[in-house]
């Protein structure tokens, strides 16, 4: 019996993006195949780990194959829900906001940023990379009426509760937060912490002692 998606070591889930970026890398590349141990060289992870990662969803591995490359892109697609495109909305015209916009890798992705809102009536109404910002007021009709379910909050800590409670409250179902403070969302939505400066601290700390590779690879 497979866990409950809940009880998956949140390491595990981080690495199924970075099979799935290599995984699709090989499939540009027209590879059908590959083994675990050849997943693993290229993320300089064991073959074992990556069969106990991947063990976690389900049996993907043929006797003799190894994984068969359009097939396990297709299952790491549905596992990680990427399978299907996904609306989305940025709270905050500043610099973050304004640079996190134009990076089409969401769109490759499948995640379409459909609006930009702001609290500021000074910048509410400047164009942005084609979009209008928009007030705070607009977000709940166009969350409803563009069909957004995840949303990026880049504005100051002050404001990021305020802002999560709107986007609860409006139905968003996901929250990528790159303000530097813990967001109490009760249980409500999914929410992703994005805080540089602890990002650099940790590189710092593995910089410090010597450490090679990647914390977030380690259990």
């Amino acid at each position: 019996m497979k866990p409950a998606r809940d009880k998956i070591p949140t390491p595990t889930v981080r690495r199924l993006s970075l099979y799935l970026r290599e995984i699709e890398s090989l499939l540009a590349q027209n590879r059908l195949t590959v083994s675990s141990k050849q997943l693993g060289d290229r993320l300089s992870l064991t073959d074992a780990q990556v069969r106990k990662d991947l063990a976690y969803f389900g049996q993907f591995g043929h006797p003799g194959i190894g994984y068969r490359v359009p097939e396990l892109v297709e299952e790491l697609r549905k596992i990680l829900g990427t399978d299907r495109p996904w609306n989305g909305c940025i709270v905050g015209a500043g610099n973050i906001g304004r640079a996190l916009l134009p990076y089409n890798r969401f769109q490759r992705k499948g995640f379409h940023i459909v609006a930009i809102f702001d609290g500021d009536p000074k910048v509410v109404g400047t164009d942005v990379e084609g979009h209008k910002v928009r007030p705070m007021s607009d977000l709940p009709g166009l969350v409803a009426e563009r069909d957004i379910k995840l949303a990026i909050i880049a504005v100051p800590a002050e404001s990021a509760q305020s802002v999560a409670d709107q986007l609860i409250d409006a139905g968003v179902v996901g929250i990528l937060n790159f303000a530097p403070v813990r967001l109490d969302v009760h249980d409500k939505v999914s929410v992703g912490d994005v805080d540089l400066s602890v990002a650099l601290e940790q590189l710092a700390f593995q910089a410090s002692l010597g450490v090679t590779g990647s914390l977030d690879d380690r259990e």
